[in-house]
């Protein structure tokens, strides 16, 4: 039951589970207040119910392709998601976008923690901070038991998740005002654009995440199957979560401020009101246990970046123990800092996020490019493993093109930290995240054109 490995690759004779685990894993880590609160944003753009649903369904749709090729690669190499970054970056070269990655982890958990708190608080009538514990020890205790559980806990609540979510979507709707639409003016079409660039963000932002959770499916997994159980899970939840969120906002302004966990608590009224924030805090829970199991996997690819020596032995032959021993300490300093938060902080933090969502845009292009078009799935996966290997230490190269790959985007950024000029005069359209598919993609398959012709020939 207990997960022994780490981030060593899978053998078949430990494949198991079906690609269909994957819907329900992408569908229950979406079906969460986070996401909802995501959708609130097409209501700060200015967007009505028909552009932000324009906006909330192209982006998840374009973005999704990206998210979801990602599956296939695990039941293929049958290692974590980062890991294989080594391929393209270098052993140790690969640590670059493997510590952001671990940024962006504790960044969303900690986020996602505070709604699970106020979700706790207010269920079990216990303090805020007590509440942020309680949300977090529940998804650090599904940590412990790894890989399977976590799999096994999203088939679960995903049908609970289901009933409530279509219960709170018709009574939504029905108090859904026909005049808040026809009072709403024409969306400007950069606002739309902007707004379909974050939706599709959102998606392309659970690359880092997706191999983790399919490297254990037998390695004749087809493409297909892993490929489009992860997409439809993942897209249509967050469609579902963030039109609920869209409408909320529209409906009630509350619902778009600090109380938008309250404010779906209290849509089955007061009966059934301890039912809603139940699912709330599962949901939260059904996400934060991604974030502390893809640390843990991000940790252990840092600690073995070395080499063989000593602490790589260790960390390969204890898996359990450094997954719970880096779960352990990101749940702590995730919890203290989501007890700590201010409005300020959330703010900040929100922002902080937002940016460093740009950076893993050039990141998945490349990995991408690399396993479908340059090695066509074709790994050293010893050399992964080995900073003398094929792959070496630092691949230049590949690190001038993903720096080339943020550099690109940022004359096409709106962020609230920063709009780049081109932006600005597309009247705030972000098309940065299309400028970071396309430009590193282009220049990775030119500088290893060698390579990919060699791949074409086998």
């Amino acid at each position: 039951m207990f997960e022994r490995r780490a981030i060593d690759r899978i053998p078949e004779t430990e494949r198991h589970g079906r690609p269909a685990s994957l819907f329900t894993l992408w569908f229950s880590a979406n079906m969460q207040m986070t996401t909802v609160a995501t959708g609130l944003v097409a209501g700060s753009l200015g967007l009505g119910l028909a552009s932000g649903m324009v906006a909330i369904v192209l982006g998840n749709v374009l973005g999704g392709v990206f998210m979801a090729y990602h599956a296939a690669q695990g039941p293929k190499l049958g290692i974590p998601q980062m890991i294989q970054s080594r391929a393209q970056f270098g052993v140790l070269g690969a640590n670059l976008p493997v510590f952001l990655v671990i940024i962006l982890y504790l960044g969303f958990f900690t986020l996602s923690a505070i709604l699970g708190g106020e979700a706790a608080s207010a269920l079990l009538g216990v303090p805020p901070a007590l509440g942020i514990v309680i949300a977090d020890i529940a998804a650090f205790v599904l940590l412990i038991f790894g890989y399977d559980l976590i799999h096994r806990y999203e088939r679960i609540v995903a049908l609970l998740f289901l009933l409530v979510f279509a219960i709170v979507t018709v009574v939504l709707i029905g108090d859904y005002h026909r005049s808040v639409l026809a009072a709403g003016k024409p969306a400007p079409v950069a606002m739309i654009v902007l707004g379909i660039s974050i939706f599709a963000t959102w998606q392309i932002t659970y690359a880092p995440y997706v191999a983790d959770y399919s490297r254990y499916l037998p390695a004749k997994t087809s493409f297909l199957s892993s490929s489009a159980y992860t997409y439809l899970g993942s897209v249509l939840a967050s469609i579902w979560m963030m039109a609920l969120g869209l409408v909320a906002g529209l409906i009630a302004s509350k619902a778009a401020n600090a109380d938008t966990t309250l404010y779906f608590a209290g849509l089955l009224g007061s009966s059934w009101r301890w039912l809603m924030l139940l699912v709330i805090l599962l949901g939260i829970t059904a996400a934060n246990v991604l974030n502390l199991y893809g640390s843990a996997m991000s940790a252990a690819t840092i600690l073995t970046s070395a080499g063989e020596n000593g602490l790589t032995r260790k960390v390969l032959a204890n898996g359990m123990a450094l997954r719970i021993g880096v779960g352990a300490l990101a749940a702590i300093i995730g919890s203290a800092l989501a007890i700590s938060a201010s409005g300020n902080f959330v703010g900040a933090m929100t922002n902080f996020l937002l940016l460093l969502l740009y950076v893993f845009v050039p990141w998945t292009a490349i990995n991408l490019t690399d396993f479908y078009l340059v090695r066509r799935g074709s790994y050293d996966i010893d050399a992964i493993y080995d900073p003398a290997g094929v792959y070496g230490t630092i691949n230049w190269r590949t690190m001038a093109i993903y720096g080339i790959g943020i550099l690109v985007e940022i004359p096409f950024m709106n962020a609230d930290l920063y709009e780049g000029p081109i932006a600005k005069a597309l009247g705030g359209a972000d098309i940065s995240w299309i400028l970071g598919l396309i430009v590193p993609s282009v220049l990775y398959i030119l500088a290893n054109r060698r390579m990919r012709i060699q791949a074409v020939a086998r």
